[in-house]
């Protein structure tokens, strides 16, 4: 009798000792994309398993933004804007889908966000390489070039017209498009718990075993010193991003400009404020962080209130 109860009592220890090796362990990793560090973080079996997956993420950043930049001639982005290009243009999967997310999101938002700036955007990188604002005559044409009914989609065929003229910039979108995409990828391979963090964008999967949500730090105040305004969030299947000028401004003939360019004025931001925004997907916070700071706290928080599940965190700095 003690001889079978010891037996099965270390069968039964065995059995929780296996089970306890097979739960999922943490990996971290780093890497860069899109002119930023992409951190992943995810709940795998081993190692081997995480390391697959992970690298998968980081080769369809490297995909998407080979897509999606618009520093490179040959990217895709690129040569539908061309002044060659044959309208209407067939475009890839991604490209038509991350338009399709801009241009509603450029709706929504009246136009505070809106990928059709490119024009704006090369200005205010020849303003910052030359210490200068852009010249009145040249802004004044690069924000008739900008506004979003520009950009013509067809599901059909997926196809794009642009009005000849129209520059894209996916800057203020794509970080969050490839967050959410890395996401989706690592739910694909049965890794559903993880977050993926692209500098200020973030989208959170399921929580870590055993936790409410993933610990997000926020830091939305603009303020110089790093240790100053962290607020820690729980985040699961969720996305947040923050939009300011802390660390990417322009002190131009006595006046500071965040680079967050209004596309109605085609100057960058003077008044100081940061917004993070709280959405179903990263695609959709991205581009709302940046178009809330374009909106002023009063018509942000309005709009916010309009949109499904979208909440957003305004910050100043003290006066």
């Amino acid at each position: 009798m003690s001889l079978r109860y010891i037996t099965l009592a270390g069968l039964l220890c065995r059995f929780v000792l296996s089970a306890t090796a097979a739960d999922p362990q943490r990996f971290d990793f780093k890497g860069e994309g899109m002119a930023t560090t992409f951190r992943i973080s995810l709940y795998a079996k081993d190692r081997a398993q995480a390391e697959a997956a992970a690298e998968a993420c980081f080769a369809r950043v490297a995909q998407l933004n080979a897509i999606f930049t618009d520093y490179d001639p040959t990217s895709e982005l690129v040569r539908l804007c061309a002044p060659e290009a044959q309208y209407p243009v067939p475009v890839s999967a991604d490209l038509f889908e991350i338009l399709q997310r801009a241009r509603q999101l450029a709706e929504q938002t009246g136009g505070a966000y809106d990928p059709t700036c490119g024009h704006l955007s090369n200005l205010w990188r020849r303003a910052k390489r030359q210490s200068k604002l852009p010249p009145p005559d040249r802004l004044e044409k690069a924000i008739q070039a900008t506004d979003w009914r520009r950009i013509r989609l067809e599901s059909a065929g997926r196809t794009v017209t642009l009005t000849p003229g129209t520059l894209l910039d996916l800057g203020g979108i794509a970080k969050g498009y490839a967050a959410d995409e890395c996401l989706r990828l690592l739910k694909s391979r049965g890794l559903p718990s993880a977050i993926v963090l692209a500098g200020g964008d973030t989208a959170a999967g399921d929580p870590p075993p055993g936790q409410k949500g993933w610990e997000v730090k926020l830091r939305t105040f603009t303020k110089p010193s790093p240790e100053e305004d962290l607020d820690t969030v729980l985040l699961a299947n969720q996305a947040v991003s923050t939009s300011g000028d802390l660390y990417q401004f322009l002190e131009l003939e006595g006046r500071r400009f965040s680079h967050i360019i209004d596309p109605k004025t085609g100057l960058g931001l003077t008044r100081r404020i940061a917004c993070s925004v709280f959405a179903p997907d990263c695609t959709t916070s991205d581009a709302l962080a940046t178009a809330m700071c374009v909106l002023g706290r009063a018509k942000g928080e309005a709009l916010a209130r309009a949109l499904p599940a979208v909440k957003v965190r305004f910050a100043v700095p003290e006066e």
